[in-house]
């Protein structure tokens, strides 16, 4: 987009993903997305069958919190996404894939019982062991992760009755999940119950692990972390319901990082089990404890005087005993990007959401709902080229269709039409940087059969029209080289243009300089919804733009510096209709390499001078680094930023700034009234 061109409310509430959309950003980057792809069951003829099959998202899916940072060698926590998918019933199986040396995708389809009760199989590194549907449990035994045991996911089981009859059991160390110097693990919508010890003990220098969305209840113990004089556990625990269990709700000794929130804690009145305690920060710990809610909890929050604790948000209710608080602890957010439900909502929110769901770990009929083309520069693949691979899916398709993009960097354009919806674009490295689809061309470049140049919009390297369209685990990128083609008039160069409804930008890279992500609509007339989460978008001049209803949610916005060296830019540029929602900016981080106070946040763009525009850009709940003006907004062509809708709403950082004539906030009201399903209405994002 040119520097100098003169050119019904939704309801109310937060948009919930789907069960298996991974939900992380991690400030280090580098979040690994994309399947290798396999078809469940074990036997030959299944396996033979696996490369026409997708891996279905819950297969795929990886962690948030410390179990998404990159650390001791290891990006991220994504299981066994790169070996086969075998489906299991026996104790024998189930030993057999876990403890081998290869990854795999484990499914638990049967109950099994534990012989000898108290078994706690020994998971090797690179597993994901996941229920299928409700219907996998593990009876009278658990699993144990032992020193150096990594990157594992223990999702969607119930694990329940080790009890030996001794209520506070000394002898008998029967825990459902055990891990002692393991590193990056996802413990994921479990129902964890009636052990003879601890359903989760996290010990002996154990780190980067997250337990998020299970049911611990009907035990003694319910969460001990540490048994360590190292302080190195970083954890982060969120969204679990835990409920009549006595004491460890959880317990943290000489834990680093202690990050726990959204999580419901409740003793409910007029049963044998009592809590002595809630959440405990012991030792040295560091512990920010944010939007839970307590529910007749006695002591429900106490830490030791050596331990830090800072509080925010929480709901106690029918409480009584020990509340306690003190010390700076950290900001999570400098680990890792999260979300927040409010404290009010979580009893009801887990109720519903905790635990085994129908929906992970479903049968083979499910798999079979994708086609898979696979992409690969090598000549492995179906197709070489992603263009190719688009080419492919027939016209009008009704169903999902997935490209797996093998990694490599593919320098080509790619453009999904209006005729082919229902497309994934999905890369099937470990990283979002192993798969590159980069082009260089800019609205000024001439086109190879004379008739003319580019223009902004047709110098997308990707360009999408087509709805229901997602990106997942990839880089698109435009490349164009400013300096070196400074005679050429024109430097706007899109890396990823949207035109269509229902577009899902999830875990991705968009890099480029000038107008990198341009989120239209297919006309005027036409709703634009586009999601874009866990994501990186780089650029420095109005390099978020467009008439589209947009999202951008716990996401990374990178300010870079223009070609010559020198700072200053432009975050956004809505072309918003009147009556429609603009941008919104939540839960995320802006900030780059470029000098103080040198960015705005955004300017209205008027495109072709229309006056009957309505641009709207809201950035709320976000950290704004030192780049960011005092005065964040700025006019356009002509028309003033006052006129149409620019507004903050509770953002943090260097960059972030009281209410003013030049720096309008929100009120709570208003703010209620603009989040995520305020953008997005009915449709509620889920990875496929």
């Amino acid at each position: 987009m040119s520097e100098n061109r003169n050119n019904a409310r939704h309801r109310r509430g937060r948009s919930v993903l789907a069960v298996g959309v991974p939900v992380v950003l991690t400030a280090a980057g580098a979040l690994a997305y994309g399947p290798d792809l396999g078809l469940l069951g074990a036997g030959a003829q299944q396996r033979a069958a696996a490369a026409t099959a997708a891996a279905p998202a819950w297969a795929t899916a990886v962690a948030d919190g410390f179990a998404s940072v990159d650390s001791q060698g290891q990006k991220g926590t994504y299981g066994g996404r790169d070996g086969q998918v075998v489906t299991v019933r026996t104790q024998a199986e189930l030993e057999k894939y876990a403890t081998a040396t290869e990854p795999y995708v484990i499914v638990v389809a049967a109950t099994i019982d534990m012989n000898p009760v108290g078994k706690e199989i020994k998971v090797r590194s690179d597993k994901t062991i996941v229920g299928s549907g409700t219907s996998g449990h593990i009876v009278g035994g658990g699993f144990f992760l032992g020193s150096g045991v990594h990157n594992v996911i223990i999702r969607n089981l119930t694990i329940r009755d080790a009890y030996q009859g001794v209520w506070n059991d000394k002898e008998h160390d029967f825990d459902a999940i055990q891990m002692d110097g393991a590193h990056h693990v996802w413990i994921d919508h479990n129902d964890l119950r009636h052990m003879a010890d601890g359903l989760i003990d996290v010990r002996k220098d154990s780190t980067n692990v997250t337990v998020s969305w299970n049911r611990m209840s009907d035990d003694n113990k319910a969460f001990g972390i540490g048994w360590t004089d190292n302080v190195v556990t970083d954890i982060t625990i969120h969204h679990n319901w835990i409920r009549e269990t006595e004491q460890r709700n959880p317990s943290t000794d000489n834990a680093a990082h202690a990050h726990l929130y959204n999580n419901f804690l409740e003793d409910v009145a007029g049963t044998d089990i009592k809590s002595s305690y809630g959440n405990y920060s012991r030792g040295k710990t560091a512990m920010v404890l944010e939007n839970s809610y307590f529910q007749g909890v006695n002591n429900p929050v106490i830490k030791d005087a050596t331990a830090t604790l800072v509080q925010r948000g929480n709901v106690f209710s029918g409480t009584s005993g020990r509340n306690e608080s003190g010390g700076a602890a950290f900001d999570p957010k400098v680990y890792y990007s999260y979300a927040l439900d409010a404290a009010s909502n979580v009893p009801s929110l887990l109720k519903a959401g905790a635990g085994p769901r129908s929906s992970i770990g479903a049968s083979a009929v499910s798999v079979k709902a994708a086609t898979t083309l696979t992409v690969a520069k090598d000549g492995s693949g179906q197709y070489s080229t992603v263009q190719a691979a688009v080419n492919a899916v027939p016209a009008n398709n009704a169903s999902r269709i997935v490209i797996a993009v093998k990694p490599g960097t593919y320098r080509e354009t790619v453009k999904v039409p209006a005729n082919r919806p229902h497309v994934t674009i999905q890369g099937t490295g470990g990283s979002r940087k192993d798969t590159v689809i980069v082009y260089n061309n800019a609205a000024g470049t001439p086109k190879p059969d004379g008739s003319g140049t580019y223009g902004t919009g047709g110098s997308a390297t990707v360009a999408v029209e087509a709805d229901d369209f997602q990106a997942r685990n990839l880089t698109v990128s435009n490349d164009f080289d400013e300096k070196a083609n400074q005679n050429l008039s024109g430097h706007q160069a899109v890396a990823l243009r949207t035109a269509a409804d229902k577009v899902f930008l999830d875990g991705v890279i968009v890099d480029g300089d000038q107008d990198t992500l341009l989120l239209d609509t297919a006309a005027k007339d036409r709703l634009g919804r586009v999601y874009v989460a866990n994501t990186y978008v780089m650029g420095n001049v109005d390099f978020i733009f467009g008439r589209a209803t947009a999202v951008v949610d716990r996401s990374v916005i990178t300010l870079k510096k223009r070609w010559d060296g020198s700072s200053g830019g432009y975050v956004t540029a809505p072309s918003t209709a009147a009556n429609r929602m603009g941008i919104l900016i939540t839960d995320s981080a802006v900030g780059g390499d470029v000098s103080a106070s040198s960015f705005y946040l955004g300017r209205p763009w008027h495109a072709g001078g229309d006056a009957t525009l309505d641009p709207q850009t809201t950035v709320r709940n976000t950290s704004l680094g030192a780049a960011v003006r005092p005065t964040p907004w700025t006019d356009m062509s002509g028309f003033s930023w006052k006129d149409d809708r620019f507004a903050e709403y509770r953002n943090t950082g260097a960059g972030s700034g009281s209410a003013s004539t030049d720096r309008p906030q929100l009120t709570d009201a208003q703010a209620a009234a603009q989040e995520v399903a305020d953008w997005l209405g009915d449709w509620t994002p889920s990875a496929s």
